[in-house]
């Protein structure tokens, strides 16, 4: 068996949670608005690599620091 490299955690506004979802190598989650998803995927290779996808197209790639630097520049803009 290979080894747990992440785990994930889901929770709602109507109490619920899953904790302790084991993950090797990627993760993701979805969210479904009627006839829109959501979707958030965390992978670990080298780097850890985040995907943020709306309808199908990835609207952002990139590294959990490329994330993090992109979200403090928006902070700074506003």
């Amino acid at each position: 068996m290979e080894d747990i490299r992440m785990t994930a955690e889901v929770r709602t506004d109507y109490e619920c949670e899953t904790t302790g979802l084991p993950a090797q190598r990627w993760g993701e989650a979805v969210f479904k608005i009627k006839d829109k998803e959501i979707v958030f995927e965390v992978s670990v290779e080298k780097d850890i690599i985040v995907a943020i996808m709306a309808d199908e197209n990835t609207v952002w790639k990139g590294t959990l620091e490329g994330l993090k630097k992109m979200m403090k520049e928006s902070m700074i803009k506003k």
